[in-house]
């Protein structure tokens, strides 16, 4: 006899923080309508016990989620710690060595906590300049690759592009958007549940 598909006879209780900024803090929409909430209800769904811990911040840098992941990591006692920081940083044109940096400490510190890094990929405008770009992208690659995390290669993917799934601002997704970027943390995040 085969288990339910999604049963919790299969799936363990897992505990997921994302430490993230203000997509994924839901800016401009409901918060139950953000890609987090979706996530929360999709593992949820899976088991009853597991949950997940939304610790974004609208505005948030790598190094604000740095100084606030020790406490979170006390607290909260992930099982997968995801990481969706850097956009703020790239913003503000912050040197790609100190974004590296910050999300490297991040990851270390998940790591030694005992806790799979699933680390989201961002993009930034062509506008900052191809070395700006291109550094900035090679820089989730790069850390992932040194940190034992699982890349989500570009978390708007299929998003960012399409200006009927962004705000206004055209920088943060609309509520239509939510499942699509659920399903680009899905398809990384699953195996690891």
């Amino acid at each position: 006899m085969f288990p339910p598909l999604g049963g919790t006879e299969t799936t363990p209780a897992r505990t997921v923080l994302v430490l993230g900024d203000s997509i994924s803090a839901a800016y401009g929409i409901q918060r139950e309508q953000g890609w987090v909430a979706l996530l929360e209800g999709r593992i949820r769904a899976r088991n009853p016990a597991s949950r997940v811990v939304n610790a974004s911040v609208s505005g948030e840098t790598t190094g604000g989620g740095l100084a606030r992941l020790r406490d979170a990591l006390a607290l909260h006692t992930p099982d997968i710690v995801l990481i969706e920081l850097g956009g703020n940083d790239a913003l503000r044109g912050y040197p790609i060595a100190r974004i590296r940096d910050n999300l490297t400490a991040i990851a270390s510190q998940a790591n030694a906590a005992g806790a799979k890094v699933v680390l989201a990929g961002m993009q930034i405008p062509p506008n900052y300049g191809p070395r700006y770009t291109s550094g900035f992208h090679e820089t989730f690659i790069d850390v992932a690759a040194r940190n034992d995390a699982t890349l989500i290669p570009f978390l708007l993917d299929g998003v960012a592009t399409d200006a009927d799934l962004m705000q206004p601002d055209g920088i943060h997704p609309t509520a239509a958007a939510q499942g699509r970027i659920l399903e680009n943390v899905w398809s990384v995040l699953e195996p690891l549940l």
